[in-house]
């Protein structure tokens, strides 16, 4: 391992700062790179509020209408520019309102610091408004959970919690101030950021590429981690100079482009199922990946596993592994290329797999072009997809009608794709497209949203609003839980607890709030209304009526 300081351009050190606890906790944060503060008003933590405001920190202050937004908002900007984000609750109730976020942000390893309020020193085993220990509650779920007790201890406590947030293994951290000691004022120097960069053993990357050079069926899977780390051009290079198929998951969608030849997410069954070799890069086996069983399917073998994470905490413990190899993403890959002793012959299997993807990309066809009344969730996505930008930020928020994203959702490029991840948290929407719209001013932003998962954030359409961020929403809704309401009637011949109220209105919620939307209930006008969506200026709900029966078609509960 080796210390690097973090290189990019608009991060910058401060010899040195005096000031309230508010403006040291900013200077660090600004050091690390943040520039938007995203917050729920609370008088635990106004000198953080102060010190963006009128500070020698500026950031843009972003308030919402509820704390897991505000969380979910600072996660989704950590994953969008690779640094942490920074969200900032008050004290008790503010705090655990964010648990959900923030156990999100550990589950996708998400760059992400929550500073917190917390009850005053003085006042402490009194009984004081909001008193509460909090790090306990966050220290399973966090790299870092710890109170910075006096004024003096603000800038060491919260630049060692960025500094763990933005290392692999990256995810959240939080830091609480006691009200007093926020309030409080001191001097204190602040360096500039330093990270940790690992370096892999050559000797694991050796044997990786004897088993790559060995094998007939190779595959590859691109997660998360291969945008976070920076290795995505890594990534490309690796598939196209091996000519080896891939497949993509969670931010590592866009690393092979959307329509490349040897992305193979659309003969996903044949490929993992028949693989002789799968190389993981990434992302965990967990269930999104058989719980890392590859192979065995129609008479195949089971097929050799090589798992290479960005840190050595990460490759997996549980499955039987043919290699492993740990450290910086790119350094691992460049570093397999140069190890091969010869080049995989893969021509058979990446014509067998293309000529699957041609053949589901016809049946897929079908879908995407449904009349059917009422509409088939996939007819939003044929008339969705043709007007996406190669840059816009797609992002899903719910169950059944996600899940046709994730199988008709392609992006051209990382970065674009913005979902819960494996923690499966419904109401992270409306704070990813508030970040991925202050995170990318110029391109489209769309939020896909279950009207279930609409339930639990809508209200956050007031904050695109007020702070005139216009993003395209579109809700699927079917009137159910659709992922509950399938699996129950399969089991009980019945289903309970698993409707909502029909035909509701949510383009009139967003109406109200200062929005603009409509309902569709022909899929010959969804075309027609993402086109006014758009061209709006403003946040536009499309609020489309869809066949609760047209579930969609899963290979795994998750369990």
């Amino acid at each position: 391992m080796a210390p690097e300081t973090e290189g990019r351009g608009e991060i910058e050190g401060h010899d040195g700062i005096e000031g309230h606890g508010g403006d040291l906790a900013a200077a660090v944060a600004h050091a690390h790179g943040v520039r938007t503060m995203f917050t729920l008003s609370g008088a635990h933590v106004f000198p953080l509020y102060d010190a963006v405001v009128k500070g020698e920190s500026p950031m843009r202050l972003i308030d919402v209408r509820h704390e897991q937004t505000a969380v979910f908002a600072a996660e989704a900007t950590g994953k969008l520019e690779r640094h942490p984000g920074l969200a900032v609750l008050t004290a008790g109730p503010g705090v655990t309102n964010g648990i959900s976020a923030v156990t999100q942000a550990h589950f996708s390893g998400s760059p992400l610091v929550v500073l917190g309020g917390r009850a005053p020193n003085g006042r402490w085993g009194t009984g004081s408004l909001q008193e509460l220990d909090q790090p306990p509650l966050l220290h399973t779920v966090t790299k870092l959970s710890e109170t910075a007790r006096t004024v003096d201890r603000i800038v060491p406590t919260v630049d060692a919690a960025f500094t763990a947030a933005g290392s692999s293994h990256r995810g959240p951290a939080f830091v609480d101030v006691p009200m007093d000691e926020l309030f409080g004022r001191t001097s204190a120097k602040i360096a500039p950021p330093q990270h940790v960069r690992i370096d892999p053993d050559p000797d694991s990357l050796a044997e990786i590429a004897v088993l790559l050079a060995a094998a007939s069926r190779p595959l590859v899977v691109f997660g998360t981690d291969v945008w976070s780390d920076g290795a995505e051009a890594a990534a490309l290079r690796f598939v196209e100079e091996l000519q080896v198929p891939a497949i993509t998951n969670g931010m590592g969608r866009g690393t092979i482009p959307g329509g490349h030849p040897l992305l193979v997410t659309k003969a996903r069954g044949t490929a993992v199922g028949t693989c002789d070799l799968a190389i993981v890069v990434g992302t965990p086996l967990d269930f999104r990946l058989g719980y890392g069983r590859f192979g065995g399917r129609d008479g195949a073998p089971d097929a050799q596993v090589v798992h290479i994470a960005d840190s050595p905490g990460q490759v997996s413990a549980h499955a039987s592994l043919a290699g492993s190899a740990s450290g910086d993403l790119t350094a691992c890959l460049d570093g397999i290329l140069a190890a091969l002793p010869a080049r995989p012959d893969t021509g058979d299997w990446v014509s067998r797999l293309r000529s699957e993807v041609d053949a589901a990309t016809a049946r897929d066809a079908v879908l995407l072009g449904a009349d059917s009344d009422p509409i088939h969730p996939a007819r939003i996505y044929g008339e969705l997809l043709p007007r996406l930008a190669e840059d816009a930020v797609v992002i899903g928020d719910g169950g059944d009608f996600v899940s046709f994203a994730g199988k008709f959702v392609e992006p051209k490029r990382p970065g674009q794709w913005l979902d819960p991840g494996p923690y499966g948290c419904l109401g992270a929407g409306l704070g990813a497209a508030i970040a991925a719209r202050i995170a990318r001013p110029s391109s489209q932003v769309v939020l896909l949203l279950g009207d279930g998962a609409a339930g639990l954030s809508l209200m956050d359409v007031d904050t695109l609003v007020r702070h005139r961020l216009p993003v395209v929403i579109v809700v699927g809704n079917n009137s159910a839980w659709g992922l509950e309401k399938g699996p129950m009637r399969l089991l009980y011949g019945y289903d309970v607890a698993a409707d909502l109220a029909p035909d509701t209105r949510y383009d009139e919620v967003a109406t109200a709030l200062g929005a603009a939307g409509e309902p569709v209930r022909d899929p010959r006008r969804i075309g027609p209304a993402l086109d006014r969506g758009f061209a709006a200026d403003v946040p536009y709900l499309i609020n489309v009526l869809t066949d609760v029966e047209a579930a969609y078609p899963r290979a795994t509960t998750g369990i």
